[in-house]
Order: structure tokens, then C-alpha cells, then sequence
């Protein structure tokens, strides 16, 4: 049954015609495109590439980013409903999107060149290229100012050397946006940012196996041996390891709409199923612990709906801050998380089965609850901005 929305506190009334356009055109195409053979997909361990072209077309790739690029130009709540949508249908297919668009476009768009705007972005935003970010390593996950990949210049040359781990879209990208840096290992100020197309020699892709998250969902380790790339492909106007967690930021902020559509959708499975399944001669729905778990997920999903939708209008008026982000991205992967338990304890058995949506989203949830910064790492963001002391180490 297609799926019939969550909005409890009429959210839609505070939508632009535009925002609500754009988020029918793809609620439908997950509908239609994405719902029917997802759970094949996560069950094999594929990403299902065979959407990208789809997706493009449908402007879902850095669709917050300027037409001039070949981008959709949307506002931030339209691209957050885009994200909203992607993540109802898997967290696997959000997070492709959110790389390309956020981690990949984005750092072109603000710290390349229009010479590299002009060469990049119009092939990523179609779809022709795919793109990955590697910023975390094997060894530097939450402290990425100490990471050990590094580029050093020789004559017209960057040469990179270095390991980065858990990167989406690793095995499938045909460019990957590496930060390096270019001074001591002890300076974080001299990260920089390249782009390096993942056929130059010295590159290697590694397919993440094992994993029992996000399977639905490219995840590799890349390997740089003395890989040579040319002068022009630094990003010239990113210095420091601030320019990296902007791009992070942007994709927290795709983050904490996508959570809101995975809970959308396990709360949806829920009431469909609390009305249809019986048991003692009646709706399990009607019995009251369901109702409880209902009415719990209901509310956090609309105080994460209204929480979404005002950093949106934030971001579009220029005022909204990292640590603004942090608490949405923190508060609604929790949410999420709680509500596809809650979902797969209302489906009883049946919440196991691939069939079914809670499980799959519940096993996601738990990376995205990881990944962008990890839920601990977001309330420490939170605490500093709250008592104006950073608990982070050094």
C-alpha cells in the first residue's frame, strides 16, 4: 500500500507549493521504484545502481546547489524533503545521495575553482560521475585532525599516500574528494582537500565485507600508494580541517531529515499492521501497550518534523550554525532508532522478516547513528555550546 504520510500537527501547511511538489514527485518515485526491490538489494548486499540515472533526472544530486552547474537550485527544505523521502525508502539510498551532493559537489562548489565547478558538477549532477569523500581513516574516526594521509609536491604533482576507511560509494565512485595534508602530521591547519579520480595508478578500492548495516550500500577502504595527481586538482580554497567539517556539516543537516522519513516509515508499517494483525479475537492495535508504543512514536516524529523544517529555514536565511545541526542530527537518529524498535517489537515475529521494513531500518539506523559524527560526539558539540568548555581532548 502506498505510503500515506505522518503529520499529525499539519506541518504541510507550512510548506511552499514548490517544497511540497518536490517532495510528492519523490515520495512517488520511492513508491514505485525503490520500495519494491529494496529488500532484494539489502538481503544480496547490493546497492541498487541501476536508480542513478533516475535519481538524476529527477534532480535529487546537489539539488540545493545552483542551476548554472546543471543542479536543481532548490532551498533547503525542498533538498531536506528529498533526503526525508530517499531515507523512507533506505538509509543506503540517502547516503549515496548525500555524498554525492554533499560530500563530493559541495566542496567543489565551495572551495574549487570555476574551472573545476564547470568540470565537475554538471557530470555528478547528472549522474555520469560518482563521487566519494575520504576524510576518516582507519585509525581516526571522531579525530580526524589526526589523520596520516598526506600529499607532498614534486615538481608539477601532488603525491598522496594514505589509507581512508568506511567510505560510501568507495568501490563505485569515479572521483573521490581526499583530504590530505600537505604540512607535518602534527598540523591540522595544512588538511587540504583534493580531487583524485579513483583510476589514477597507486589507488586501490576495498569492498567492506561482513558488514550487517547498510547493506544496501557501497562501503569500502581506499589505499593510496604514491598516487600522482595533478597541481590543479587541489580545491584550492579549502585550508584547515574546518573546511572538511562544513562538508560534514551539510551532510548531518541531509541527515536528520533522512531519519525523520525512516521513522515515517516504521511508524506507517506499525498502524498498518496494529489495525490488520489479530490476535485474541482482535487488532493488536486495540490493545493498550500498542497504543502507547504508537502514540510515543507519533510525537517524536512530529517534534523531529517541526525541528527539521525550522533548521531548514535557518540554513535558507544564512543563520543557522553547526551546532544547531548537531542536535538535530543527534535527536533524530535517536528518535528514528527507537521508533523501528518499537516498530519491529509491534510486528512480533513477523518484524524480522525482509518483507517487512522495521528490522532493515533498525539494523541501518544503528550506522547513521554512528556515521557524521557520532551520538556522543554530537552532545559533546552540544555541551560546548552550552557551558562554552570543550571536553575534547588537546
Amino acid at each position: 500500500m502506498p505510503f500515506q504520510g505522518v503529520d499529525f500537527y499539519n506541518v504541510e501547511s507550512l510548506l511552499s507549493g514548490e517544497e511540497r511538489a518536490v517532495r510528492d514527485t519523490v515520495r512517488r518515485w520511492v513508491d514505485e521504484e525503490v520500495m519494491p526491490i529494496i529488500s532484494e538489494h539489502y538481503l544480496k548486499g547490493e546497492f541498487p545502481l541501476q536508480l542513478v540515472p533516475q535519481m538524476a533526472e529527477l534532480g535529487m544530486f546537489g539539488a540545493n546547489l545552483p542551476e548554472e552547474y546543471g543542479c536543481a537550485g532548490l532551498n533547503n527544505v525542498a533538498y531536506g524533503l528529498i533526503m526525508q523521502e530517499l531515507e523512507r525508502g533506505d538509509s543506503g539510498l540517502r547516503s549515496f545521495a548525500s555524498v554525492q551532493g554533499a560530500l563530493v559537489m559541495y566542496p567543489i562548489y565551495a572551495y574549487g575553482t570555476e574551472e573545476q565547478r564547470k568540470e565537475w558538477l554538471p557530470k555528478l549532477a547528472s549522474g555520469e560521475v560518482i563521487g566519494c569523500f575520504g576524510l576518516t581513516e582507519p585509525d581516526y574516526g571522531s579525530n580526524p585532525a589526526g589523520l596520516i594521509t598526506t600529499a607532498r609536491e614534486d615538481g608539477d604533482r601532488w603525491v598522496l599516500n594514505g589509507a581512508k576507511m568506511w567510505i560510501t560509494n568507495g568501490s563505485t565512485a569515479h572521483v573521490a574528494v581526499i583530504w590530505a595534508k600537505t604540512g607535518g602530521l602534527d598540523d591540522p591547519d595544512s588538511i587540504r582537500g583534493f580531487l583524485v579520480p579513483t583510476d589514477a595508478k597507486g589507488l586501490s578500492a576495498k569492498d567492506q565485507v561482513g558488514k550487517l548495516s547498510l547493506r544496501a550500500s557501497d562501503t569500502s577502504e581506499l589505499v593510496l600508494e604514491d598516487v600522482r595527481i595533478p597541481k590543479d586538482h587541489l580545491l584550492p580554497c579549502g585550508e584547515g580541517l574546518k573546511c572538511a567539517m562544513m562538508c560534514l556539516t551539510q551532510a548531518r543537516y541531509g541527515i536528520a531529515w533522512g531519519a525523520v522519513g525512516a521513522a515515517m516509515a516504521c511508524y506507517d508499517e506499525a498502524v498498518s499492521f496494529a489495525k490488520n494483525r489479530v490476535m485474541f479475537d482482535r487488532p493488536v492495535g486495540g490493545f493498550q501497550i500498542q497504543q502507547v508504543r504508537l502514540a510515543q512514536m507519533l510525537t517524536e516524529i512530529t517534534k523531529a518534523q517541526l525541528l527539521c523544517l525550522q533548521l531548514g529555514r535557518l540554513k535558507d536565511s544564512g543563520k543557522v550554525t553547526h551546532q544547531q545541526v548537531s542536535l538535530a542530527k543527534r535527536n533524530n537518529v535517536d528518535m528514528a532508532c527507537e521508533c523501528a524498535r518499537e516498530a519491529r517489537r509491534l510486528l512480533g515475529a513477523s518484524g524480522i522478516l525482509g518483507e517487512y521494513q522495521a528490522m532493515r531500518h533498525l539494523a541501518n539506523l544503528e550506522s547513521v547513528y554512528t556515521y557524521e559524527g557520532t551520538h556522543d560526539i554530537h552532545s559533546l558539540i552540544l555541551g560546548e555550546a552550552i557551558t562554552g568548555l570543550s571536553a575534547f581532548a588537546g
